[in-house]
């Protein structure tokens, strides 16, 4: 066969994630296009783990959605991924860790491998409660279509056209909980590993140039959708169809002015075994959350004496609990999540000048000092670069 004398040759795609800025809130905005140029380079890197790490006939895992990855990763969530086939028969075993919830999910395709999802897309879920797994509990679990014959041990369902599993080590102390440490094997008998053959190298290669505009033209309407239905600081909770069956997210649009802040507020479920919210720029990408505190959960929230939970988004440090920090933008997204909660409440906005912050907020609400924000910080570094990231 002949090959082109420039690998540029096989990478014309990329510019079908810049055609999709048009679809973007502000697309003739220099910063915005920079912006998606980054984004493209993010979903480049990680395509390559998507089309070359491994098989069907030869899982392992790969990252997915993380801070290197970008495109709306759940900050307290490591993510990874691996390719499968219904037909065949999967083992994971290795030691559960310690981390809030353990989950995998299977589905036909992965987001941005195909130019239209499929709808449904074979999704099936269990977390470690389904499956009984106990913390720092060693653990095999057999993954297929049906429980094979004579086995009685702990077994989970994967669709017959799944095409890959991808997992959630989702924490809420980063700095104190384990992440797991986990095996994927085929079952089946499988020939060695190929050698590619030229054809197929450079039939990947296309694929994961034509990732970045998969990913972008599947996710910007998600967030678009948001801002078009309810507006700018609104909550719209949804269950998102291929998403986790226990999980409600509440979505909105932030906006506002630099000398401005916003006040988000709800009630915390009664049972509340897993919540957060996290702050996206405009394109669905998770702000810096390695050094801002662009994010926070049920572990670090600091709650009122009231019961309830605040939180403030402004450019500047506000001096109070629960500072979401926008890492410099004036728009963009918030994520939320109740997980297998008894309740879903939905938090509201209040758009105020920052001079007159405190005057929003309860009397008895605390300074935080510059320098317990700076400790607040420091810890959130040494806690998440300690979590395998990629």
């Amino acid at each position: 066969m002949e090959i082109e004398p420039t690998l540029l040759a096989y990478l014309t795609d990329l510019e079908s994630a810049v055609v999709n800025l048009d679809k973007t809130w502000r697309p003739d905005d220099p910063a915005y296009r920079a912006d998606v140029y980054r984004q493209t380079m993010t979903s480049l890197s990680y395509a390559y783990f998507a089309y070359f790490h491994a098989t069907p006939e030869h899982p392992d895992w790969a990252p997915l959605w993380n801070p290197v990855y970008t495109l709306q990763p759940n900050p307290d969530d490591i993510y990874v991924q691996s390719p499968i086939r219904g037909d065949l028969t999967y083992r994971i075993s290795g030691n559960r860790g310690t981390c809030k919830i353990l989950s995998f999910t299977s589905q036909k395709v992965q987001s941005g491998s195909v130019d239209e999802m499929p709808r449904p897309n074979g999704h099936n879920e269990v977390d470690d409660s389904d499956l009984g797994l106990e913390l720092g509990e060693d653990f095999s679990v057999i993954f297929s279509t049906e429980r094979p014959a004579g086995y009685e041990g702990k077994w989970a369902k994967i669709d017959p056209e799944a095409g890959y599993l991808y997992l959630r080590y989702r924490s809420y102390d980063w700095l104190n909980e384990v992440d797991p440490r986990l095996s994927i094997e085929c079952l089946d008998p499988v020939p060695p590993k190929p050698r590619l053959s030229p054809e197929e190298i450079l039939r990947r290669i296309r694929e994961m140039a034509k990732f970045p505009g998969r990913k972008t033209k599947l996710y910007y309407p998600m967030q678009n959708g948001v801002k078009e239905r309810v507006g700018f600081n609104v909550f719209e909770p949804i269950r998102m169809p291929g998403a986790l069956v226990k999980q409600v997210y509440w979505p909105a649009c932030f906006q506002f002015e630099p000398d401005e802040a916003l006040i988000i507020e709800t009630d915390i479920p009664a049972r509340a075994p897993y919540w957060n919210i996290q702050l996206n720029d405009p394109y669905f990408n998770a702000l810096e959350y390695v050094y801002r505190i662009s994010s926070s959960n049920g572990h670090y929230a600091k709650l009122g004496t009231d019961g309830k939970y605040r939180a403030v988004i402004a450019l500047e440090d506000p001096g109070v609990p629960n500072w979401l920090d926008p890492a410099g933008y004036t728009e963009g997204g918030i994520y939320g999540r109740w997980y297998d909660c008894d309740s879903e409440p939905t938090p509201t906005i209040t758009r105020v000048k920052l001079a007159d912050l405190r005057a929003h907020l309860p009397a008895d609400t605390p300074v935080v000092t510059p320098e317990e924000r700076a400790e607040e910080l420091r810890q959130r570094v040494r806690a998440c670069q300690r979590r395998r990231r990629w």
